[in-house]
């Protein structure tokens, strides 16, 4: 995966987004216990953090530069209306894509669910992406359903696990506990993916 398909993922979400009525952001986003408008912010903030990671030095661990750091430094004027939150989701992904593109394949960064190459990176971005853009659009009452060559290769790099010959996109739900896949119960709350690089 590249940064190519961060940027797809941002793209398809913020066309989504835009469907929204600026009333409905005050809903919950569908299974976060969170408004639209906080969970917009956890998006903006988790794809930040993976573009960050990236950057730094090799071999970064928690408890260095990011001592104190605000959870949540990433932030937009709600006064403004949701357009102007979802304009970062283009600018965090175009961040991390960036950072994708840059790095080598050889290089590693820290996740608390493995350390992950760029290629592991580029999936996680794609799949926070589509992950917490569904459950805004569940609060927000529109479709979202994003292109199957987009999701294949990120569940597949991040849920070596999950069944095939399904709907990528139904199954990505279901490894992201968001949903039922073909009479397997939903996932646990505390499901993870698999960071590191699939040979590692």
């Amino acid at each position: 995966m590249t940064g190519e398909h961060v940027l797809e993922a941002a793209a398809v979400s913020v066309a989504a987004l835009r469907k929204g009525d600026r009333e409905a952001w005050s809903n919950q986003a569908g299974p976060m216990e969170m408004s639209c408008w906080d969970a917009l912010e956890h998006l903006h903030n988790g794809v930040f953090s993976y573009a960050l990671r990236l950057s730094g030095p090799e071999g970064w661990m928690p408890g260095g530069p990011l001592i104190g750091w605000d959870p949540l430094p990433i932030r937009f004027d709600r006064e403004e209306g949701p357009e102007t939150g979802i304009q970062v989701v283009s600018m965090m992904s175009g961040m991390v894509a960036a950072a994708v593109d840059a790095r080598g394949p050889e290089v590693r960064a820290w996740h608390v669910w493995g350390v992950a190459d760029p290629e592991g990176f580029a999936a996680m971005g794609v799949v926070e992406t589509l992950a917490h853009v569904f459950d805004l659009t569940q609060g927000l009452g529109v479709d979202f359903d994003p292109p199957a060559d987009l999701v294949a290769p990120a569940l597949a790099r991040l849920f070596p696990e999950a069944p095939t010959g399904a709907d990528p996109w139904r199954t990505l739900l279901w490894a992201t506990g968001r949903g039922d896949l073909d009479g397997r119960a939903r996932r646990a709350p505390d499901w993870t993916w698999h960071a590191a690089p699939l040979d590692e």
